[in-house]
């Protein structure tokens, strides 16, 4: 199966292979109700122990949040992330509540489970036509600071959410990058039995 010029090796529904992580957005505003859409799909991912230690903080184009949370990510990511439709600050909570428990401790899967949640946001992302990117280009402590985050959270990464853009509204050096990237073969990522670096 082939999808752009990303070809699977083995059978796959094609929504893996659409899906990829532009930079070039129209500027285009994000309707309210549709970005609920996409933390409603985040909010439905697999959970240890249903801890769902995921926490979304956000801020829409031409709202009063913006410019801070423009602010929250590296001059890199600045530099494109300026035309999206909408930047996400993705945080974990690193403490649970076990089963039964009554006194919260360390939750060893936040960030993995946190990271299935980024995955269901992605996919509904790109099939709603307003894709995500993901960044770790971003000032977390400056994040934790000014959203006044408690210890027990983890700042993750942000996305960047919006309607696919003409690629000439990006810095030369990126409108070369702006296509769907390859990945890794699979004997590469994963082995039976074994490690294999």
């Amino acid at each position: 199966m082939s999808t752009h010029s990303r070809t699977a090796d083995h059978p796959i529904d094609k929504q893996f292979l659409e899906r990829w992580s532009p930079r070039a957005y129209s500027g285009e505003e994000i309707p309210e109700a549709t970005l609920r859409s996409l933390f409603e799909a985040a909010r439905w991912a697999p959970s240890s122990s249903n801890a769902q230690p995921w926490r979304f903080i956000y801020a829409r184009r031409n709202t009063p949040h913006w410019d801070q949370f423009l602010g929250f990510l590296n001059e890199f990511n600045q530099s494109w992330a300026k035309n999206a439709s909408a930047l996400v600050i993705v945080l974990s909570k690193t403490t649970s509540l076990p089963p039964g428990g009554t006194t919260e401790v360390p939750w060893p899967t936040h960030s993995f489970d946190t990271g299935a949640a980024w995955g269901f946001l992605a996919l509904q992302a790109w099939s709603s036509g307003w894709p995500a990117h993901g960044m770790a280009g971003i000032l977390k402590d400056k994040i934790r600071a000014e959203l006044g985050l408690p210890e027990n959270y983890a700042v993750e990464a942000g996305i960047a959410i919006g309607k696919l853009g003409d690629k000439s509204v990006l810095p030369a050096a990126l409108q070369e990058r702006e296509s769907p990237s390859s990945r890794k073969l699979l004997a590469e990522i994963a082995s039976e039995g074994k490690f294999i670096p």
